[in-house]
């Protein structure tokens, strides 16, 4: 049986040193108000970000970084939209950035999605910022679905990066909801989404705390997180 969230935060704290401690290590999310602020720009550098640092050292993604902006116009969707094939190939030959051909043809495609998904509902940080909390899962499908590179966990990872209240999949929040049962197989599977979409819903009415800080909370309570060394900024 699933413990209770506050067994889970109480184990969590002792690990971290007591209550305060673990409460300063906790994220908040933006509210809507706050997310909506965003331009399609500030999600394009995002997802763009995330995608590059996948399988890539972070360190060198953000030292990278000023040359992406100079290269692809302040990730401006409308400008990226109208290059050419041969214009985005002399891009992913641009010794600014780092050279992956795959990855920048994303940028592209993570414009295009941009661009319609706006078409189509008014606003990109408009949608983005009214999705409920207890569907995040299938925002991370739109995602996947609509854009380039954006599933497993980028597609999350950047959310979060952005201030959207999700939880993560760490190895520690899987290792702990496969060691009490909530799934018993593929991480993405859709059953198991729906399943950790549904057991994260429950410790949310328990707690009335947002995603962010429960998958937190839960992935400092098991594995390696003690007293001195945390995962909380991967989680």
């Amino acid at each position: 049986m699933v413990e209770q969230f506050n067994s889970i935060y109480q184990r969590a704290a002792e690990r971290k040193g007591g209550t305060a401690a673990l409460e300063a290590l906790l994220g908040q999310p933006l509210s809507p108000a706050q997310l909506q602020r965003y331009s399609n720009a500030d999600w394009l550098s995002a997802f763009s970000k995330k995608v590059f640092q996948s399988g890539f050292v972070w360190r060198v993604v953000e030292q990278k970084w000023p040359g992406f902006r100079e290269v692809f116009f302040d990730f401006a969707p409308e400008k990226i939209l109208l290059l050419s094939d041969e214009m985005l190939a002399e891009k992913a030959a641009d010794p600014r950035i780092i050279r992956n051909a795959g990855k920048v043809l994303s940028i592209q495609a993570n414009a295009l999605m941009i661009h319609e998904l706006e078409q189509e509902h008014g606003s990109f940080a408009g949608l983005i910022a009214q999705w409920p909390d207890e569907r995040i899962i299938e925002l991370w499908a739109l995602l996947k679905k609509r854009g380039a590179r954006l599933g497993g966990n980028t597609g999350a990872y950047s959310l979060r990066a952005m201030g959207k209240d999700t939880f993560l999949l760490s190895q520690d929040v899987e290792a702990y909801l496969r060691a009490y049962q909530v799934i018993d197989g593929g991480l993405s599977s859709q059953s198991s989404l729906k399943k950790i979409q549904a057991q994260f819903n429950d410790w949310q009415q328990q707690s009335g705390r947002p995603l962010q800080q429960i998958s937190q909370i839960v992935s400092m309570s098991v594995g390696d997180n003690r007293v001195g060394f945390s995962r909380a900024q991967a989680d």
